[in-house]
């Protein structure tokens, strides 16, 4: 079972490194546009790129264990893709929007038992976002909208595949479908 960090005076877990500057925020900031929001009107809070896939995190109120078990099946399917399809370099980039940004070797945090996520790919009270070293690939965690954006080619080809079997999609390269439907694929071209 996958588990995230409350106590962020205990030391990092296997894998992660502190980042002890900024440039990738204001490269982040940069690239995408992110301007923070808890109303609807400020959403999605990116320019969402293209290609990317957005998905809706909404569990269900009346099941009980229903967020607890998609955040814990969120965070597990997003690290197996960034080991299998980042195997010649398995590294990331985690911003944690207003705290500590971080490196994560996701081969390591794999293979460590019982390893604890200091920053979830899912997003659970603050933006969480995860990227390649030039930011051409990623997560974008939107707390209060409650989504999932996932970009680049490989991300597409198999963490989008994947979550789209069983999340809604909520946009697809920024925009709102005519039609959001469940279940959808990524768009053609894609893995």
């Amino acid at each position: 079972m996958m588990r995230h960090t409350l106590d962020f005076g205990s030391p990092l877990p296997p894998g992660w490194t502190t980042l002890e500057d900024n440039r990738y925020w204001d490269r982040f900031t940069d690239r995408f546009g992110f301007r923070p929001g808890v109303t609807a009107s400020d959403w999605p809070a990116i320019a969402e790129p293209t290609p990317s896939i957005t998905f809706d995190l909404t569990a269900p109120a009346d099941i009980a264990g229903a967020w607890s078990s998609r955040f814990d099946a969120v965070n597990a399917e997003a690290l197996r893709c960034f080991v299998t399809e980042f195997a010649e370099d398995p590294t990331f980039v985690v911003l944690d929007w207003q705290h500590t940004s971080y490196r994560l070797d996701a081969a390591v945090h794999a293979t460590t038992r019982d390893t604890e996520w200091r920053v979830p790919v899912y997003p659970n009270g603050d933006y969480y976002i995860f990227l390649r070293d030039d930011l051409s690939e990623g997560t974008f965690g939107h707390p209060w909208e409650q989504t999932l954006c996932v970009y680049g080619e490989r991300l597409l080809g198999s963490l989008a595949r994947t979550l789209a079997t069983w999340l809604p999609v909520k946009r697809v390269d920024g925009k709102q479908p005519d039609s959001v439907q469940r279940n959808q694929t990524p768009p053609s071209g894609q893995r």
